[in-house]
């Protein structure tokens, strides 16, 4: 079970650095290994997401005060935002924080929320979290507490002035909220670029979408599983 949660999130990293969704070496996903959130996995310090390996990630306790004190420690960022989302929301077993262009663009608007446009935006109707308060790196347990309580019971936060964290049951669900988040900011920002109107639906046609993404559940599943089948064909390392 743990070598499949291992390859999982390794296959993850390894598709996001494909979309061009990583950022240098930064940016970081992690997964609990447990329903308590209090051990999870993570990648290294430094290490590019098309060359992470599951053997790479790392084993870290949320109450281990000594962490960035170990010789292989975590990016610090990465321990105090993902540290304390696991330590506060157990539920988000899988946590993905990244800076993906149309998110990141989205989040530097003043106006972050996610008009129904279409059906991938109407996926997140009523979902998504914003934060407005953004005061620097996530360098200190305080922040990471803060983030913590903006996600609160969602599973997409629009993190202000700085990118995008999903945290959701499995990696499946992480990884397929995340691409479909970037391509509906995507959308929106091509079509606020156009300067034409939008054509937003009414409250009532983005609530029944967004319940009809919900019943997808096995898009997830299935995503998922594709992109491993494509990776242990072109780049099967990453299981190692």
């Amino acid at each position: 079970m743990l070598d499949t949660m291992r390859q999982d999130l390794a296959a993850s990293f390894r598709w996001f650095a494909r979309l061009g969704m990583h950022e240098s070496v930064a940016n970081h996903f992690s997964l609990a290994v447990g329903p308590s959130g209090r051990y999870f996995l993570m990648n290294p310090r430094g290490r590019h997401f098309s060359r992470i390996r599951a053997s790479d990630l790392i084993l870290l306790d949320s109450e281990d005060a000594t962490t960035l004190n170990r010789p292989d420690a975590p990016d610090p960022t990465a321990w105090h935002i993902h540290g304390r989302i696991h330590a506060r929301c157990p539920r988000a077993r899988c946590v993905m924080h990244l800076h993906p262009r149309y998110a990141t663009a989205l989040a530097a608007l003043k106006d972050s929320r996610m008009p129904p446009i279409d059906q991938n935006t109407m996926r997140f109707f009523g979902r998504l979290a914003i934060d407005e308060d953004f005061g620097g790196m996530g360098l200190s347990d305080d922040e990471g507490d803060r983030l913590a309580s903006k996600l609160g019971d969602r599973n997409v936060l629009l993190m202000g002035n700085h990118g995008v964290l999903v945290g959701a049951e499995t990696v499946a669900a992480s990884l397929d909220e995340m691409y479909y988040f970037e391509r509906a900011c995507e959308t929106l920002m091509i079509a606020y670029a156009s300067g034409q109107p939008l054509r937003i639906v009414s409250d009532e046609v983005a609530a029944v979408t967004q319940r009809q993404w919900a019943d997808y559940g096995q898009l997830a599943i299935d995503h998922l599983a594709e992109v491993r089948a494509i990776l242990d064909v072109e780049e099967p390392d990453y299981r190692k």
